[in-house]
């Protein structure tokens, strides 16, 4: 599949995700706009590495990771920082991951929970471990600019 034809298909299945979700007062395309920005995010804005850790990238690799710890991410407002490190044996893996406040307000997460992370082509999907339910993308720097919203004239 080429970038577009992905594209089009993460943003059908925001706009779907959004559509599911019980609308207030919302019409169905703030629903979609609002969804899409509380549950994405840049990999270069929201992934880092870890004080513990010795390389700088953004890499992640999938599997369980346990919260080790959670905090007011600096200098982000209303964006809450989870360092997270793998479960399995091996060597220490640490990163941080800088999430929305919107995007936990279903559910939050707690320290010592564990989050599934699951390499998709667009990124990185970070789901509670119990149930298999996504809170957060983390959308490869190209994909979120193509997200991004653009004024259209009419």
């Amino acid at each position: 599949m080429t970038m577009p034809t992905l594209l089009r298909a993460v943003c059908a299945a925001l706009f779907a995700t959004a559509c599911a979700l019980p609308a207030h007062a919302d019409s169905a395309s703030s629903v979609a706009s609002s969804a899409g920005s509380a549950s994405s995010g840049s990999i270069s804005d929201s992934i880092g590495a870890s004080s513990d850790s010795s390389s700088g990238d953004r890499r992640v690799a999938a599997g369980a990771y346990r919260v080790i710890d959670i905090a007011q991410a600096p200098a982000k407002a209303d964006t809450t920082r989870m360092t997270m490190r793998a479960v399995a044996a091996g060597p220490t893996r640490e990163f941080y991951l800088d999430v929305p406040n919107r995007a936990l307000a279903k559910r939050g997460i707690k320290h010592g929970e564990l989050v599934q992370v699951n390499e998709r082509v667009y990124g990185y999907e970070f789901a509670h471990a119990d149930d298999g339910r996504s809170f957060f993308l983390a959308l490869q720097d190209a994909w979120y600019r193509e997200l991004g919203s653009k004024q259209v004239a009419i």
